[in-house]
């Protein structure tokens, strides 16, 4: 005869859910928590690309790239690839700043043009005497000459935050993408999605300013190739699957070394 198995009666209701209690973090604030998903992406892929882009510029495949960046010249492109991997920090450290104080970020409500009439012009003032016009402030000090360009001036960290912190979200990520050389056909549908909302919705003008560096530095990629005989121009028509073939992922995926695998069979 068996022995009986002693059982334990289940709970008769499911357990009530944790209370939050005195000393536990607060939730993270709804927007915020979406552009540090998008930040820690774009950090991913800036920290991937700056420790393999020089095996990459050894590849023939390189111009898929470099074209995102207008040059093949390794220092410009890891100047900018430097800058943008501090600009995302500092928008980083102020995002979890803002989020531990409990308050998000804003979302900009853009205003459309309406067909109102313009306000009728305000009635003639009789003349009063003039006053003496109030002094201009002070002009705020200008940045180093050439200080848009990374090779010539690198910003540090503090001047990042500065920035960070005086800009629109929008704009900061439109110049994050500009530095890492991030455009729709390097990313998954998705992710390129998100930056646009992101972009479209917290401030600033930067899906035009992004889509204006594109072409830009397109034009500039081929006239600097232009003057190499060896130049190859497939990169110029490549289809998705061949982008994603060459870079090894597409932003938004887990970064992928296409270099690993011949790396790990070499000769020892």
């Amino acid at each position: 005869m068996e022995a009986d198995v002693p059982t334990t009666p289940g709970p008769a209701s499911p357990p009530d859910p944790p209370q939050d209690q005195p000393g536990t973090t607060a939730p993270m604030p709804e927007y915020i928590a979406a552009v540090l998903y998008a930040v820690r992406i774009l950090l991913g892929y800036g920290h991937h690309l700056l420790a393999t882009v020089h095996r990459r510029a050894a590849a023939p495949t390189f111009p898929t790239i470099a074209a995102c960046f207008g040059t093949a010249n390794l220092s410009t492109i890891l100047a900018h690839l430097n800058r943008g991997i501090l600009r995302a920090a500092a928008l980083q450290r102020y995002l979890l700043a803002r989020a531990q104080t409990g308050r998000d970020i804003d979302m900009v409500i853009r205003h459309t043009r309406t067909d109102e009439p313009p306000p009728a012009p305000a009635a003639p003032r009789s003349e009063q005497p003039t006053e003496p016009a109030a002094p201009k402030p002070a002009a705020r000090k200008s940045l180093p000459p050439g200080s848009d360009d990374p090779e010539l001036f690198m910003p540090t960290p503090e001047d990042l935050d500065r920035q960070v912190r005086r800009r629109a979200i929008g704009r900061t990520i439109a110049e994050i993408c500009v530095d890492l050389a991030v455009v729709p056909s390097l990313c998954t549908s998705s992710f390129w999605n998100g930056l646009f909302e992101l972009m479209h919705y917290f401030g600033g003008d930067g899906i035009a300013t992004v889509m204006r560096e594109k072409s830009r530095r397109e034009q500039k990629f081929i006239q600097e190739q232009d003057r190499k005989l060896d130049s190859t121009w497939d990169w110029l028509q490549l289809k998705r699957d061949e982008i994603r073939e060459r870079l090894g992922f597409f932003i938004g995926e887990p970064p992928v070394d296409p270099f690993a695998a011949a790396l790990a069979t070499g000769p020892p």
